[in-house]
């Protein structure tokens, strides 16, 4: 990282010292450059999780067309299975595996089977109808995990939060009914 130009303050170490005067902290841009690659990287990835959850919808109606739905669901399934173990052994991580304790492996098999149901229920229901319709629905997901989040998890939510989620759950309401 290169130092930022500051006129009359003392350079340091991929930091910037300002004057006395001005009276302001270091500034460090190793730091602040961090930071700012993190936010953009995990708000690139969620991007594009939407963009391969939009694809999905698409791709799975087409694959099903003249499929049993839970077969169908099945295959997706080892593909997904394939990919992550895939990309465990490739970054030679499958020694954590040992490491998962009790507790928290008993969580991750609850939400494999969770996801499991999911998946079975959402291929059958877009194999049915309209993927325009069951997706919203299935998006009213996030209203639940919100929800979720605020009585088991104890998170909190500020006003302008509960304000967004009803704005959002109003709209994929509006969204699956006059589809």
């Amino acid at each position: 990282m290169s130092d930022i130009s500051v006129p009359s303050a003392e350079k340091t170490n991929n930091s910037v010292q300002c004057p006395r005067r001005i009276r302001c902290r270091t500034i460090n841009i190793s730091f602040v450059a961090i930071f700012l690659f993190r936010l953009v990287q995990w708000i690139a990835a969620a991007i594009l999780s939407a963009i391969f959850a939009g694809i999905t919808a698409i791709l799975s109606k087409c694959g099903i067309r003249n499929t049993n739905s839970d077969v169908a669901t099945a295959v997706r399934t080892s593909v997904v299975l394939v990919m992550a173990w895939g990309i465990v052994f490739c970054r030679k991580e499958q020694k954590f595996v040992r490491e998962i304790p009790k507790k928290e492996l008993g969580f991750l098999i609850l939400s494999g089977i969770a996801t499991g149901a999911s998946w079975l229920c959402y291929y059958y229901a877009i194999q049915q109808g309209q993927v325009s319709v069951v997706v919203p629905i299935d998006r009213l997901s996030i209203l639940i995990t919100v929800l979720f989040s605020v009585l088991v998890l104890k998170e909190k939510l500020s006003a302008k939060s509960w304000v967004g989620l009803s704005l959002l759950t109003a709209g994929t309401v509006c969204m699956a009914v006059f589809t």
